[in-house]
């Protein structure tokens, strides 16, 4: 199969294009404007400064996605290897990396809601001691953990005005990592309709959710050394291409341009895929034993 010689020129002209857009910034011509008309400054008075260009690297990088390096990994491949595969490839890559990124900041964010709930339940206690009326007590301290998320205010609003504070502790629970409130609400039902300490079930609920947390701290430790072993594997077909590429064997033409390297690319990544969900699965699922 002949090689598509307008492949490089047209990836050079895309690189070319960011790069001008790079050093041009996203909102160069607002930042005109808005110097125009506040007197600050004069339209086409020259470059901007390295103040402004640092600003704008900085505001290009916050918006900057882990994912978008799929197509730019596969526009450098295509260049490389004269095909549009790689920058096909990069392309439908991009969903997945999105849906793998936006699967992490989830997990951390419920990680740091369980932290919250943790602190929440210390705060309460302290201020149940104090002397102050559990409703009281919960805003005071609500206000200092945020550990009530986005339900914060439903709750707040059940526990000043006498409201079914265990069931809007029950329903804030739903949220990721709040899974802790509904220990809370047991105590707040128990302690409400008993009369049992509030402080002293609060403090065993504080002890087991950290137990809890540190439990899964140790896990993750011990299978940080598996997930290593997996993203190396993962890494071994890289490392091939670039053996085959130091020896002169140029196995990105043989992948790229006939119908047997299409097989084996096809098969590779098909098995390379299986692969990692495979070792996924299995890291999650002892996770979650």
């Amino acid at each position: 199969m002949s090689v598509m010689p307008d492949v490089p020129m047209a990836a050079a002209g895309v690189c070319a294009g960011t790069a001008i857009w790079l050093l041009g910034g996203p909102y160069s011509g607002g930042r005109r404007a808005q110097l125009l008309l506040a007197g600050g400054g004069v339209v086409g008075s020259g470059p901007p400064s390295w103040p402004d260009l640092a600003r704008d690297l900085r505001k290009i990088r916050g918006r900057w996605r882990p994912e978008w390096w799929g197509p730019v990994a596969g526009l450098a491949l295509a260049v490389l290897g004269a095909s549009v595969l790689p920058v096909v490839a990069g392309a439908a890559g991009v969903p997945l990396l999105r849906r793998v990124r936006r699967a992490r900041q989830v997990r951390r964010a419920g990680e740091r809601r369980g932290d919250a709930v943790i602190a929440l339940c210390a705060a309460l206690a302290g201020e149940v001691r104090a002397g102050r009326q559990p409703g009281e007590a919960l805003q005071r301290a609500a206000r200092d953990s945020g550990g009530l998320g986005s339900a914060q205010a439903a709750v707040l609003a059940a526990a000043r005005f006498g409201g079914d504070v265990p069931g809007a502790l029950a329903a804030a629970a739903r949220q990721p990592g709040a899974d802790g409130l509904l220990g809370l609400a047991a105590c707040w039902r128990v302690a409400v309709d008993q009369g049992a300490g509030l402080a002293a079930g609060l403090d065993r609920l504080e002890g087991a959710l950290r137990a809890e947390r540190d439990q899964r701290a140790d896990l993750r430790a011990q299978l940080a050394g598996a997930r290593s072993t997996a993203v190396m594997l993962a890494g071994l077909p890289v490392l091939g291409l670039a053996l085959g590429t130091a020896l002169g064997a140029d196995p990105l033409r043989v992948l790229l341009h006939t119908g047997p390297g299409w097989g084996c690319l096809l098969v590779g990544g098909l098995l390379e895929g299986i692969g990692m969900w495979w070792a996924v699965r299995i890291v999650r699922g002892a996770e979650g034993v």
